[in-house]
């Protein structure tokens, strides 16, 4: 039903506005308060009245695809109503309603605006997308699995329990996932007489009849199964979302948060049976999620899925269309997938480090600037670690392909690495190619003075070992790298940082000797506060970079 999307603003200021062309699944992710659930909310409205309305900030525009002759009829037949008692009907004029909404419409009228709906697109979401677009919240999708009327079997079924009570296909394909995820059988239970009802039981029944009859042995049978009412919300809310995809009418889903109220693999098992679920048909199902899992699962299952990251920082608004080869790349590479590098798509910024240890601290160290110093620290940043400093750039490079700001700290070493490594690490950043082998050139220059200084240049200070025009031209060099996300530790290494608290070792001894000496009650007289040098500065330098709209590294 929908062709495509059209957004207010691009990938980046001064970008032309992005355009989705509608897929079977469309997945909004993002930062918190970046606009995904506004953007929902949107195109619900928009579906709804056919034009924009004057508040919107997010969508711009949605464009919509007719349907053909037979399938206009058939979108008719499955909202006719029978007129009420005593209700007056006017002639070539027909009853249609969904959901508690009934209307009497022009049938002719109607077939054309289902087929051509560009001619009269209110028209078009009035009479019928209004009555075939659901939005669901955390409550919404709970709210599905209640019992429903069963409805008269000799007119067209009107909710997604009365097409699965009905349809023995779809209803098998809902029981197989519910078993897949929960262990239990999903049965439809008519034997309230007038109403039918979910049930989950621990045998599957022997037959169609079993299961929709009202005779002793289908009483018997329900009996023993288990009300849905009685399980979880995660299980309320799996089986809600997976019976009105399958089972409901909507052309149009949107849910927001599918992945409320659910365990990580259930998140995943989600994404993958809704993606193919609406796989080759003209359902749309629109998500905003937090859930690295659930964007997962609806890659790995090989429908059609359109992701797009939306930002929202300083009153600048982005969106990029992520293709699904680049999310495929972070989720088979080995490195990427320990690390949860997908996770980088939901937080504003990324910070990549050589070692867990790196990690650990600069994000205390940040967590430190924005309690006392909140003007200095990183929001809404997600710290994650590679296993050497030869493996940093194998996360940055992915992450900022995706539009994501990511940092990356090393060691005062990485300026012993030549050849592909160096260069590896300017690409990663984005470094324009011409510059390649001038800043190659700095580099063997300054490692050799470096070395020549008989030190060891990660333990004995960096770029400290150097004097006059020496020092100044290494710090010419970190100074380029610098402005492009690329940030050397000039003091040498991790273990260079905060050198007052008299802390040993290397790597994890060092860091467990440095956290018990920083403190860790923020009321105690000892507790590390930040300062206006050393790390604390350091961090400000990469804050700066990362909020900075005019950033270079970042691919247009």
């Amino acid at each position: 039903m929908i062709r495509q999307i059209t957004l207010k603003f691009g990938r980046a200021p001064g970008c032309p506005p992005e355009t989705l062309q509608a897929t079977p699944v469309i997945v909004f992710v993002g930062p918190n308060y970046s606009g995904k659930s506004k953007a929902l909310a949107e195109i619900n409205r928009y579906c709804s009245s056919g034009h924009k309305d004057w508040s919107d900030v997010i969508v711009d525009e949605v464009t919509f695809k007719g349907l053909t002759s037979n399938g206009a009829r058939h979108a008719i037949n499955s909202l006719l109503l029978k007129p009420n008692p005593g209700e007056a009907q006017q002639p070539d004029r027909i009853i249609i309603g969904n959901r508690g909404r009934r209307s009497e419409v022009s049938e002719q009228t109607l077939l054309q605006v289902l087929q051509n709906p560009d001619s009269a697109r209110e028209l078009f979401c009035d009479w019928y997308l209004r009555l075939n677009t659901l939005i669901l919240d955390g409550r919404g999708r709970i709210d599905l699995v209640g019992g429903q009327g069963g409805g008269d079997l000799q007119q067209p079924p009107h909710s997604s329990l009365q097409v699965l009570f009905r349809d023995d296909t779809k209803r098998a394909a809902v029981r197989r996932i519910i078993h897949d995820a929960f262990s239990f059988h999903f049965v439809i239970d008519p034997t309230g007489l007038g109403s039918i009802r979910i049930r989950l039981s621990e045998v599957a029944p022997e037959s169609a009849i079993q299961e929709r009859g009202i005779h002793e042995e289908a009483v018997r049978f329900h009996s023993a199964a288990r009300p849905i009412e009685e399980a979880s919300d995660g299980v309320k809310a799996f089986t809600g979302i997976i019976t009105e995809v399958i089972g409901g009418d909507p052309s149009i889903l949107l849910i927001d948060e599918p992945e409320a109220f659910l365990h990580p693999s259930l998140a995943f098992k989600l994404g993958k049976e809704v993606a193919l679920a609406t796989s080759g048909s003209e359902k749309r199902l629109l998500v905003a999620t937090h859930s690295p899992n659930f964007v997962m699962g609806c890659i790995q299952s090989g429908a059609p899925v359109t992701i797009v990251r939306l930002t929202y920082r300083g009153n600048v608004a982005t969106a990029r269309v992520l293709p699904n080869n680049d999310i495929l790349k972070l989720m088979r590479n080995p490195l990427l997938r320990s690390t949860n590098v997908l996770s980088g798509l939901f937080y504003e910024f990324v910070v990549v480090t050589e070692s867990d240890a790196d990690r650990a601290f600069y994000q205390e160290i940040n967590e430190r600037l924005l309690r006392f110093k909140p003007e200095w620290g990183i929001p809404n940043c997600l710290f994650i670690n590679a296993q050497n400093k030869q493996t940093v750039q194998t996360i940055v490079r992915p992450l900022r392909e995706l539009g994501i700001p990511a940092v990356g700290i090393v060691d005062i070493d990485a300026l012993k690495e030549g050849g592909i490594v160096w260069t590896g690490l300017l690409s990663s950043a984005f470094i324009p190619g011409m510059s390649h082998q001038s800043l190659s050139d700095l580099r063997s220059a300054v490692k050799k003075k470096l070395e020549a200084s008989g030190r060891n240049m990660k333990r004995d200070g960096g770029i400290e070992l150097l004097q006059g025009p020496d020092k100044e031209a290494a710090n010419n060099l970190l100074d380029q790298l610098c402005e492009y996300g690329i940030f050397v530790v000039r003091k040498g290494e991790l273990e260079s940082w905060q050198r007052q608290l008299g802390a040993t070792g290397h790597g994890p001894y060092w860091l467990v000797e440095a956290f018990e000496k920083m403190g860790e009650d923020p009321e105690a007289p000892n507790y590390l506060k930040p300062g206006d040098n050393d790390v604390w500065l350091f961090m400000r330098e990469i804050k700066e970079w990362l909020t900075d709209p005019n950033r270079k590294g970042i691919p247009a």
